[in-house]
């Protein structure tokens, strides 16, 4: 059984990036990085750290999938999302996603940064912008712009603080 494993699922690269910075921070060699979607075999371990990319507020199935067949575990959240960059969506998301942990596994968080998203879903903002809703496309337009440089260091920093948080937490309570 390996001490640490890090899952992801990703469709941009943002979220795969990110469990790479995860992994990275996790001591020894007792661990693996595994893509979700396509590996079947997945080993066991002590620790799951489980990424996923953010579509209408939760992870994708795969992801849901996973999480819920786990039992007996420490499992710790991350991902990214495009929309958003603000602590109250990214709780809603966390608890959407939180929700597939079953009750035998011992929740220790989730971390969640903004992620650059495709041309497409800006150019998709600017041809349903219209007078009556100009106020609302325009915001989702700024925030695309502002994603477009994350993740960047500052969030690689923080998933790896959060991932080292998560290990002394767990350690803690052996």
């Amino acid at each position: 059984m390996l001490e640490y494993l890090v899952l992801y699922n990703s469709q941009s690269g943002n979220t795969k990036n990110l469990a790479a910075s995860v992994f990275s921070a996790l001591p020894g060699n007792s661990k693996d990085l595994i893509d979700i979607t396509t590996e079947k075999s997945i080993p066991e371990a002590r620790l799951y750290f489980i990424g996923f990319c953010v579509h209408r507020g939760t992870c994708a199935l795969e992801a849901s999938n996973f999480i819920q067949s786990l039992t007996g575990k420490d499992i710790a959240l991350f991902g990214t999302c495009g929309m958003g960059n603000s602590p109250e969506y990214y709780k809603m998301i966390e608890q959407n996603v939180s929700i597939w942990i079953n009750d035998t596994c011992r929740y220790l968080g989730a971390y969640l940064c903004q992620g650059k998203m495709p041309l497409q879903v800006r150019n998709k903002y600017e041809t349903m912008r219209t007078d009556e809703n100009s106020e609302q496309i325009d915001m989702f337009i700024r925030n695309f712009d502002m994603a477009m440089t994350h993740p960047d260091t500052e969030d690689y920093q923080k998933a790896q603080e959060f991932a080292i948080a998560c290990i002394s937490s767990a350690d803690s309570s052996i």
